[in-house]
C-alpha cells in the first residue's frame, strides 16, 4: 500500500509518527501485520551511521525527525505486545541500541537532553515557545517533553531488552530510565499548577508533556484522575491537535477517566460536518495542508481498545485483558483479529445487570477489570451477569 498511509496523494510517505499509529489500526482491524512489519523493517535500515533514523523512508529526500526516532522504539514495541513473532523483534534491538547511544550523548549528567540536533517535531500547534511543531525549549537547551519521550524509550527498551536482548543492556536502560524520571520531577514539576511545565524555567504548560508524564508512569495512582482533569479541563494548556491526542486520550484513560472517551472526538466530528470522509492533517481546518492524513485515525483504535476494552496483556497477545469504557451505551459489541483466531466482547445492559459474553481465541486467557474488580477468563467463551 503506497508507501503504507501518512495519505494518499499528499505525501505518501510513511512517517515514523504516523505509522506508529497506522501499524496499531492494521493490528486491530485487519490482523494483517505485513505492512506494519515491512515499515519498520525500511525504518531500522534507513539508520544514519551516528545511529539516529530517518524521519520516514522510502524517500529520496533526506530528512531527519530526531524524536520519531523515539516513536521507532514504541512502534517495535507495539509489535512485540500485539504481535507473535519475537523473533523479529530481536533483530531490531541492535538498531534501538544505536538510537539510544545517539541519544545518551547529548544528555547532561542528571540525565536530561540538550540541544539535540535535527527537526524535533511533535505536533502541529502553536502557543508559547512552539515553532514549527517543535516544543519549547530552556535556556540550557533542554525540554521536558524530549525527556519525557526519552524516558518511554528507555522503558520500551528496558522491557525488550530483558526478554528479548541481554541483562546488562536492561539493567543500563532502567538505571537510565530512572535517573531521567528524578530529573523530569525536580526540573519540571510545578506545585502551585500541579502539573508538569514545558521547560525548567517553567513560564509555559502543554497538554503534551502531561499526558506522556501519565503514560511514563510520573503521576501517582492516587493523584492520577485529578490530574486527568486537569489535562481534560484546563484550557490554559497548549492543547493537542488531532494526531497527538492519540497519546492524550491514552493518558485519560490511565487516569480512569474512560468512560468519557466517546465525549472527546470534537475534532473528528467537526470533520464530519465539514463533509469529510478522511481525517484532515490539522485540527485547524482552515489551515490544514492534507484532508486525509491517516495520523487521525486513532478512533479505529479506541473503539475496541477503549470502548470495548480488549487489549494485550503480555508479548504476541498471549493473554488478554478485557477493560470496557462504555460510557452510556448500554449495548456495545464487536470482535478483533487475533493471532491466533479471533477476539469477541459484547455488552448489554438488562434489567439492572450488565450481560457480559466474551469469547477468547485457543490457548489464549485473559483478565475482565470491570468496576475494579477483576475476573480470569479461560479460552473459549466466557459468561458474566453483573
Amino acid at each position: 500500500m503506497e508507501t503504507y498511509m501518512d495519505c494518499p496523494y499528499y505525501e505518501r510517505l510513511q512517517y515514523i509518527g504516523d505509522t506508529r499509529i497506522q501499524a496499531e489500526i492494521s493490528y486491530f482491524n485487519s490482523g494483517d501485520d505485513r505492512l506494519a512489519r515491512n515499515a519498520l523493517n525500511l525504518m531500522d535500515h534507513s539508520r544514519l551511521p551516528e545511529g539516529v533514523t530517518m524521519s520516514r523512508w522510502p524517500t529520496h529526500t533526506t530528512q531527519v525527525i530526531s524524536t520519531f526516532s523515539l516513536w521507532y522504539i514504541g512502534m517495535l514495541h507495539d509489535y512485540w505486545m500485539y504481535r507473535p513473532d519475537s523473533a523479529f523483534v530481536a533483530g531490531k534491538l541492535m538498531g534501538v541500541r544505536n538510537i539510544l547511544q545517539f541519544f545518551a550523548s547529548f544528555q547532561g549528567q542528571d540525565g536530561s537532553l540538550h540541544k539535540v540536533p535535527y527537526w524535533k517535531f511533535v505536533d502541529w500547534v502553536g502557543g508559547p515557545g512552539w515553532m514549527m511543531g517543535e516544543a519549547p525549549k530552556g535556556k540550557d537547551g533542554s525540554s521536558a517533553l524530549l525527556d519525557l519521550q526519552l524516558l518511554l524509550a528507555y522503558q520500551w527498551a528496558t522491557a525488550m531488552e530483558s526478554k528479548l536482548g541481554t541483562t546488562a543492556n536492561a539493567k543500563n536502560y532502567q538505571q537510565k530510565a530512572m535517573q531521567l524520571k528524578n530529573t523530569i520531577q525536580t526540573k519540571y514539576w510545578n506545585d502551585t499548577k500541579g502539573l508538569f511545565a514545558d521547560t525548567k524555567e517553567q513560564n509555559s504548560f502543554c497538554q503534551h508533556v502531561n499526558a506522556l508524564a501519565i503514560l511514563a508512569g510520573m503521576v501517582p495512582d492516587r493523584q492520577l484522575k485529578t490530574f486527568g482533569e486537569k489535562l481534560l479541563h484546563d484550557r490554559s494548556l497548549v492543547q493537542c491537535t488531532i494526531y497527538f491526542k492519540y497519546y492524550l486520550n491514552q493518558a485519560l484513560v490511565k487516569a480512569g477517566l474512560g468512560n468519557g472517551y466517546l465525549d472527546w472526538l470534537d475534532i473528528w466530528k467537526e470533520n464530519l460536518k465539514m463533509g469529510l470522509t478522511t481525517w484532515a492533517e490539522d485540527s485547524n481546518l482552515e489551515y490544514a495542508r492534507s484532508d486525509c492524513h491517516a495520523w487521525g485515525a486513532s478512533p479505529n483504535i479506541e473503539f475496541f481498545r477503549t470502548v470495548l476494552g480488549i487489549d494485550t496483556d503480555a508479548p504476541g497477545f498471549r493473554k488478554v485483558k478485557i477493560e470496557p469504557h462504555l460510557g452510556t451505551l448500554t449495548n456495545a459489541s464487536g470482535v478483533i483479529p487475533h493471532p491466533v483466531g479471533e477476539i469477541q466482547v459484547s455488552y448489554v445492559l438488562s434489567q439492572g445487570k450488565w450481560q457480559i459474553d466474551i469469547q477468547l481465541p485457543t490457548n489464549t486467557p485473559g483478565q475482565l477489570i470491570w468496576k475494579g474488580q477483576h475476573y480470569n477468563l479461560k479460552p473459549g467463551s466466557n459468561h458474566f451477569a453483573l
